[in-house]
């Protein structure tokens, strides 16, 4: 029996986060356990109130007193963790956890360290919204694939999962706080030599109406991000 770890960062998703355990708590994979760890980033929306009585042997919440940002707690998460795989799942439902068996797959069948869902190489349904933000996500992907010599085509995906190994290696050098947390995976998995694979995912992109909550200005910090973690981190 292998544990798979669910780490989900959660910052005012009232809206979405019943849901989304639900979901969660119903994708069956044989030979299988899951540990749920769920980490409200200091929420005002009544999201705590709601995961406090979602509590249960399995689902583990852990609350910041401040709001943090996305990287503290997904770093919060991933320190929790007793899992063999540990995967990132955000709170909003733009990714789909029955996908879980597709995403773990190549590393139960010990081909990858690392896998990352990509929204850009699949015939799976994906929500066609936000011209800049697939501009965006573009470039940022191809200056990190330069800078790590990866040649991913979603480094800014938020569906990523790791051998507990792999894990062990990069989370004491973490430090992001915010969403730069995924070129600063992306780059210390680059400098472990870690093996990465990509496999295809659907995708329900949010409108900022809908909840959505990265801006251009997380994108301008990202190009920083890049350079940072991939020049001047170890």
């Amino acid at each position: 029996m292998k544990k798979l770890s669910i780490i989900i960062p959660a910052f005012n998703e009232s809206g979405t986060i019943r849901s989304l355990l639900s979901k969660v708590e119903s994708v069956h994979m044989d030979g299988i356990e899951k540990e749920i760890i769920i980490v409200d980033d200091s929420s005002n929306d009544g999201t705590g109130s709601i995961l406090e009585s979602l509590k249960s042997e399995n689902v583990i919440v852990v609350s910041h007193s401040r709001n943090r940002g996305k990287g503290a707690a997904v770093r919060t998460g991933f320190a929790k963790a007793t899992g063999d795989i540990i995967i990132i799942q955000d709170a909003d439902l733009e990714y789909d956890p029955t996908e879980y068996p597709t995403i773990i797959s190549p590393i139960l069948a010990g081909d990858a360290d690392v896998v990352y869902g990509s929204r850009f190489v699949t015939p799976k349904p994906h929500r066609a919204l936000y011209f800049s933000h697939y501009l965006a996500n573009t470039l940022l992907t191809f200056f990190s694939n330069v800078l790590t010599g990866l040649n991913l085509t979603d480094m800014e995906t938020g569906f990523k999962a790791f051998s507990k190994e792999a894990l062990a290696s990069i989370l004491p050098r973490l430090k992001s706080k915010r969403f730069g947390i995924e070129p600063e995976i992306t780059a210390q998995i680059a400098k472990r030599k870690l093996r990465v694979y990509e496999v295809g995912i659907s995708y329900r992109g949010r409108t900022y109406k809908e909840g959505k909550k990265i801006t251009w200005a997380d994108g301008i910090a990202a190009l920083w991000h890049i350079i940072r973690y991939n020049l001047f981190s170890r």
